[in-house]
């Protein structure tokens, strides 16, 4: 079967067959296909999209292409679980979520994935903890899920290897908004996990892949749909993304917040309603909490008691990193030379935000890849980083800077202000949690 009429009947917009799906996905595996023809393809599918079938058959080959996890000789003792973003500017949830779920009882095995276009990722952010092994083996993982509670790994050569090429092809090549490939992209790494549930926080905005929410519902729809279809209990939480979640944007800074949200030192109202929602849904879905309010006070428990931030502390020494790290961070995480505040260029109170703007400054201060591979800055970004509805005037920064030099910092200083819209009348903060469907 030849690669190039796939992709031709692709283009033309008719309907792949399961075994030309296979046929494709299977050249990966053998170095029959290029990346040069698995780009075609996904601006192919980007342009003329799939049927829920081309969906389920992507889905399937992906997950094919390696290995899939069997919790049950591991006689965990709960359910397996776990929770995925679609991606934004500022989402650090998974590094608080997961041992939050685990100090409730349930087990994490997280799959995350690098940044994705403006889109910062888990597994970049983990590994600006030094020593961090993101991509253990299978052994390795499984045994720190069973003993810790939840590993944050990023894909191994096992676990969808298809994927891990495609990503990173649609990373590169405005492929990334397509819902059939972000669909098949995330579920191939779950159901490859081995999950008996997930929780999907979808979002929508100027700083989210799905720019409305009817786009992040039909994306919701594909996810389930999809997910139903392999076994594996699915629901969606649609949030907005229309600011950064969250006061931080950057791998070390984000883990920093992190650690202040798990130990109460500064908790974001806002970034711990997005917690709370997806922490509270994924013990429903598991049984762990019989009803919202029983799993509000478990997870605010772990939170209260030390509990979380513990097993986080467990989790990163499991997997390589300083068995101190949470008590003396700043010993170990990167630090910008150059620290500087942006201000805006007039007063008033925010009205819009370019969200998308601001992951894209990220990049170019090197926090994040234009090319695929590309070695990242862990430590720039941006701090105490202002929000909707907030006053600002020639006292109150929009953020402050965090470069590797001054006139990297310099360079972004007008790109940041244009991000901004101002108003003379007080404005209302957007609503965060916005759906739930399931």
């Amino acid at each position: 079967m030849l690669v190039k009429e796939i992709i031709r009947k692709k283009r033309d917009g008719k309907e792949l067959s399961e075994q030309e799906i296979k046929s494709l996905i299977g050249g990966l595996s053998d170095n029959t296909v290029s990346r040069e023809q698995i780009s075609a393809f996904t601006m192919a599918v980007y342009f003329k999209s799939m049927t829920t079938q081309e969906i389920s058959a992507l889905t399937r080959a992906m997950i094919n292409s390696g290995h899939k996890i069997d919790w049950q000789p591991q006689d965990l003792g709960g359910p397996v679980v776990d929770k995925h973003s679609t991606g934004g500017v500022g989402d650090k949830v998974s590094m608080m979520l997961a041992p939050m779920i685990a100090a409730c009882g349930g087990f994490v095995p997280m799959i995350s994935g690098r940044g994705l276009g403006h889109s910062g990722g888990t597994l970049d952010k983990m590994e600006s903890i030094p020593g961090y092994n993101a991509t253990p083996d299978l052994g390795t993982f499984a045994k720190v899920v069973k003993k810790i509670g939840c590993a944050i790994i990023g894909q191994t050569a096992e676990l969808a290897p298809a994927d891990r090429v495609i990503y990173s092809v649609r990373d590169v090549t405005a492929t990334v908004e397509s819902v059939p490939l972000i669909t098949a992209s995330i579920l191939s790494k779950k159901i490859s996990a081995g999950l008996d549930a997930l929780v999907m926080d979808i979002k929508f905005g100027n700083g989210a892949f799905m720019a409305t929410q009817e786009r992040a519902e039909k994306l919701a729809n594909s996810i389930i749909h999809t997910a139903r279809e392999n076994g594996m209990p699915t629901h969606a939480i649609l949030t907005s993304m229309d600011e950064v979640l969250g006061r931080t944007a950057g791998n070390a800074l984000e883990v920093m917040e992190t650690l202040d949200y798990l130990s109460g030192r500064l908790r974001d109202a806002k970034l711990h309603e997005v917690v709370m929602a997806l922490t509270s849904e994924m013990l429903l879905m598991t049984k762990i909490a019989k009803d919202r309010t029983e799993a509000e006070k478990k997870l605010q428990a772990v939170l209260d008691n030390g509990k979380a931030m513990e097993i986080f502390a467990e989790m990163i020494s499991a997997l390589g990193g300083p068995k101190d790290f949470t008590e003396r961070p700043e010993q170990y995480l990167a630090k910008a030379p150059v620290i500087k505040p942006v201000f805006a260029q007039d007063s008033g109170y925010i009205s819009t935000i370019d969200v998308r703007g601001i992951g894209n400054l990220i990049i170019t201060l090197g926090g994040g890849r234009s090319i695929p591979g590309q070695k990242l800055d862990m430590a720039v970004g941006l701090e105490d980083v202002a929000r909707i509805g907030e006053y600002l005037d020639e006292k109150t920064p929009i953020a402050m800077i965090h470069a590797r030099t001054e006139e990297d910092a310099n360079k972004v200083i007008s790109h940041m202000q244009g991000c901004y819209t101002l108003s003379d009348e007080p404005q209302m903060a957007p609503k965060l949690i916005r759906k739930l469907m399931n």
